[in-house]
């Protein structure tokens, strides 16, 4: 496709133009974004290995009732509603890695951008949560942390 044919479909197509500049500047402009915002999802794979390496603080936001049906081995309860940066479970550990889960990866998203607004260094959040780890075939403990 040369020039030409690119200007006349745009003057045959100017709505379709339109959105496919606004899609890929959104597109663009999303990607910025989510590079600079100072914390990352992580596999199950790479949580793995940052829990193995690193001894990274894993926080599980699920209600108790869900926590208790299994959870990942060594993880933290602390319901979403109760979810503080300042609270005493999280009072050491600015500068470890801190890893957030919930159910599905929704909430605990959240949740990492405001620990890292709270001046955490290392922030993580499982990507897919812990239903993501169970496709994975990874182990889940039952009971009380």
């Amino acid at each position: 496709m040369n020039f030409e044919e690119l200007q006349a479909f745009v003057g045959r197509n100017p709505m379709l133009s339109l959105a496919l500049v606004g899609l890929t500047i959104a597109l663009i402009v999303t990607e910025v974004a989510r590079l600079f915002r100072g914390y990352r999802a992580l596999a199950p794979a790479e949580l793995t290995r940052l829990i193995n390496s690193e001894n990274a603080l894993v926080i599980d936001l699920s209600p108790t009732a869900d926590f208790e049906k299994g959870h990942i081995a060594g993880s933290r309860n602390v319901a979403l509603a109760k979810f503080d940066p300042a609270g005493k479970l999280l009072a050491n550990a600015n500068a470890s890695p801190v890893v957030v889960v919930c159910r599905n990866g929704n909430a605990s998203a959240g949740a990492a951008k405001t620990l890292k607004k709270a001046g955490f260094e290392k922030v993580y959040w499982l990507d897919g949560g812990v239903a993501a780890w169970q496709i994975a075939e990874l182990p889940l403990v039952k009971g009380r942390a």
